[in-house]
């Protein structure tokens, strides 16, 4: 299974840049990693949409319990580094100051 998975990241040149053991595990790690990161930063969109759907449908109380839920999530994205915090803040300040203004 998770060769597999592995084997969807890798084009044909990809296969053959590692030569010594230690690179080719490195390889095989940022492999699994970039699969990991792009689901984490799939979640964070998700979540920021979300607010953003109940912005558009006129529901200032979903779109405020869907900005509770997205604020922890865009944090801890942060943390992880998978985002500069600076775009957390400003990912947090657009949502807050729509939902202000409707």
């Amino acid at each position: 299974m998770k060769l597999a998975f592995y084997a969807l990241f890798l084009t044909s040149a990809d296969r053959n840049v590692a030569n010594s053991p230690g690179a080719k595990k490195r390889a095989r790690q940022a492999v699994n990693r970039r699969a990991h990161n792009v689901g984490m930063r799939a979640m964070m969109r998700t979540y920021i949409k979300n607010v953003y759907y109940a912005i558009e449908k006129g529901d200032k109380s979903a779109a405020e319990a869907a900005f509770k839920d997205a604020v922890p999530t865009i944090d801890r994205m942060a943390n992880k580094g998978l985002i500069h915090k600076n775009k957390a803040a400003r990912h947090k300040s657009r949502l807050n100051n729509h939902i202000h203004n409707m």
